[in-house]
C-alpha cells in the first residue's frame, strides 16, 4: 500500500487528492475502510523526511470523505520549514506517533502546524446595530445554534499601563445564541455596543471531534528576542472538540529566541477540552517594551483567545512549575467559562478579561493566578504559589466585577521572607484610563483557608486580605481621576496560617476602611 501511495504523489501535488484516488481501487478501499493513515499518502515517518505534504493530502482525503485519520503506528514524523497547514475537520487518532515540528528556520511563522477547523462558515449578521450589556434576546431568527463575535471599532478598551503599555483594542465580545437568537445566560454581553461596527454569526458544530495521542516536540527557534511570536503549533478554531492524550515537549532553547503564542492555540469556539495532556512552559527571553525598558516576554504553550467553555482537565507540564526560568505556561484574552481541574501548571492568566473561571483540584506554580474579568471566579481544593493567591493584574487596571468564592485551598506566598504577604494583589492608582471603570470583586468569600508563612522575619504582623493597592492613597487629600470601586464585604471562615497569626484587611489601612469583614 505505501509503495502505490507513493507513485501518486506527484499528481497530488496539482490535482486534488479526492479527484486523483477516486480513479483508484485504493480509493474505495479507503473508504470502505472507514479510515486512513499517512504512510497511505507517501509519509515516510522516517525522521528524516519532511512529511508535511503527505499528512496535509491525508487530512484533506479524510476531510472530503468524512475518515477518521491514523497515525502509523511508531513513526517519527519530521515537518520542516515550509508555509503549509494540516486542516484537520475529522477525528484523528495520533496513536504512539512522534512529530518532530523544526523551527530553525520556517517560511512563516504565523502559520500554524495543524489546525482543527469547522466546514461550516460565518456570516454577516443582518439588522443587528446596537448590543446592551446582558441583553437576553438579539432580535434576529438564525439557522441555528451558534456564536456571535461582535466589534464596536470606535470603542477602545483594555487600554495597557506600563512597560508594555499601548492604546488599547477595539471593545469586542463573543456570546452563545440559540436558534430564536435568545443569548446563553452562560455568556453574557459584557459591553453596551452603542454602534457596531463589525457582526457575525458562526454555526455550532453539533458533533464532537476528538483528537487522541501524539508525541509532539518542538526545536525551538533561535531568533532575535523581540515580540515576533510564532504560531507553529496546534490551532483549535472549531467547537465541540476534545484533544485527549497529547504530549508537547520542547528542545533547542539557546540565549536567543522570539515567543511562542501557544502549541495549543484556542480561538473562535466554544466547548473545547483539553485533558490527559502533557505540555511544556517556554524558556523566558528579555527585550525592549513599549515604554523603553526591559521586559520580559511572554511566551506560551496554551494561548485562548475569544473562546469559551474551555476546560483543561487532568493536565501538566513538563518542566518544574516553580522554576522562574519559564514563562507561565498559559494566556488568555476576550473568553468565557474558563476552567483547570486536577491541573499543575506555573499559572493561570486572563489578559484581557475573562467572565467566570474555575480552577479545581489544582496546583499553580511560581506565576499563581493572574487574572482581569468579571463574574464569578472559583478557586477549590487548590495549592497556589505565588507573591498573592491572586494578582488582579494591574497593567489592565486590576478589575473584577463581580465574585470571588476562595475554599479548602492552600497559599504558599513568595514574599513570606520580607514580610510582605496578600492573598489579594493589584495595583491602582486612579490616574490612568484603561478604557472601563475598575472594579474590586465586590463580594470575596473565603474558606477553610491555609496560609503557609512560616519563616517570616521577626517583625511580620501577618498576612492581609488585600495589598496595598495606592501607597498615596492615605486620606481624603488624594483625588482619583477614575475612581476604583472598591470591594464592599469579605466572608472569613476558617482561615488560619503557619505564622499562628491573624488574617488583617491591609497594610493600607485608609484605603479599605470601608470594607465589612464578616
Amino acid at each position: 500500500m505505501k509503495n502505490i501511495a507513493l507513485v501518486f504523489l506527484p499528481v497530488i501535488a496539482v490535482l486534488s487528492t479526492a479527484t486523483v484516488l477516486a480513479q483508484t481501487k485504493e480509493a474505495g478501499d479507503f473508504i470502505a475502510r472507514g479510515w486512513v493513515c499517512y504512510s497511505d499518502f507517501g509519509a515516510r515517518g522516517d525522521g528524516k523526511t519532511d512529511d508535511v505534504k503527505a499528512i496535509a493530502a491525508a487530512h484533506t482525503f479524510a476531510n472530503e470523505h468524512g475518515l477518521t485519520v491514523k497515525a502509523d503506528e511508531g513513526a517519527t514524523y519530521y515537518i520542516g520549514r515550509e508555509d503549509h497547514t494540516v486542516d484537520i475537520r475529522t477525528d484523528t487518532d495520533f496513536g504512539n506517533a512522534a512529530f518532530v515540528i523544526d523551527d530553525a528556520d520556517v517560511e512563516n511563522r504565523n502559520a500554524p502546524v495543524f489546525s482543527i477547523n469547522s466546514a461550516r462558515q460565518p456570516i454577516a449578521l443582518e439588522g443587528v446595530t446596537s448590543l446592551k450589556k446582558n441583553q437576553e434576546k438579539i432580535g434576529v431568527s438564525l439557522p441555528g445554534a451558534g456564536l456571535v463575535t461582535v466589534t464596536d471599532s470606535n470603542v477602545r478598551r483594555y487600554i495597557r499601563y506600563g512597560p508594555n503599555q499601548n492604546s488599547g483594542s477595539h471593545q469586542t465580545d463573543i456570546f452563545a445564541v440559540n436558534k430564536e437568537g435568545e443569548v446563553d445566560k452562560n455568556t453574557p454581553i459584557i459591553w453596551d455596543f452603542e454602534q457596531i461596527t463589525e457582526i457575525s454569526f458562526l454555526p455550532a458544530d453539533e458533533t464532537v471531534l476528538t483528537i487522541t495521542g501524539g508525541r509532539f516536540t518542538t526545536i525551538a527557534n533561535r531568533e532575535e528576542s523581540k515580540y515576533t511570536y510564532y504560531s507553529r503549533g496546534l490551532a483549535i478554531r472549531r467547537s465541540n472538540v476534545v484533544i485527549d492524550g497529547l504530549e508537547h515537549h520542547v528542545t533547542g532553547e539557546g540565549d536567543t529566541g522570539a515567543p511562542y503564542g501557544g502549541f495549543i492555540n484556542i480561538g473562535n469556539c466554544s466547548n473545547v477540552t483539553v485533558r490527559n495532556t502533557l505540555l511544556t512552559g517556554r524558556k523566558m527571553y528579555q527585550t525592549i517594551g513599549a515604554a523603553g525598558v526591559t521586559v520580559s516576554m511572554g511566551s506560551y504553550d496554551i494561548s485562548v483567545n475569544r473562546a469559551m467553555n474551555v476546560t483543561f482537565e487532568n493536565c501538566r507540564q513538563t518542566n518544574d512549575v516553580h522554576d522562574p526560568a519559564y514563562w507561565g505556561i498559559m494566556g488568555s484574552n476576550y473568553c468565557k467559562n474558563l476552567v483547570y481541574d486536577n491541573c499543575v501548571f506555573s499559572r493561570f492568566d486572563a489578559h484581557m478579561g475573562v467572565a467566570n473561571a474555575v480552577i479545581r483540584n489544582s496546583t499553580l506554580g511560581h506565576q499563581g493566578i493572574n487574572a482581569i474579568g468579571s463574574g464569578v471566579f472559583i478557586v477549590e481544593n487548590s495549592t497556589v504559589t505565588g507573591r498573592n493567591f491572586i494578582n488582579l493584574r494591574s497593567d489592565y487596571g486590576s478589575t473584577w466585577q463581580g465574585e470571588f468564592i476562595i475554599r479548602d485551598c492552600v497559599f504558599i506566598p513568595t514574599g513570606v521572607k520580607s514580610g510582605n504577604v496578600s492573598l489579594i494583589g493589584g495595583s491602582y492608582s486612579g490616574q490612568h484610563d484603561f478604557g472601563y471603570t475598575c472594579y474590586m470583586p465586590e463580594r470575596i468569600t473565603i474558606e477553610n483557608f491555609r496560609i503557609e508563612d512560616a519563616g517570616h522575619p521577626e517583625k511580620y504582623e501577618g498576612a492581609t486580605i488585600f495589598s496595598d493597592f495606592n501607597r498615596e492613597m492615605k486620606d481624603d487629600a488624594y483625588v482619583e481621576k477614575y475612581p476604583y470601586v472598591k470591594t464592599k464585604e469579605v466572608i472569613l471562615r476558617n482561615v488560619n496560617a503557619g505564622s499562628g497569626k491573624p488574617l488583617r484587611v491591609s497594610s493600607n489601612a485608609y484605603m479599605f476602611k470601608d470594607v465589612t469583614i464578616r
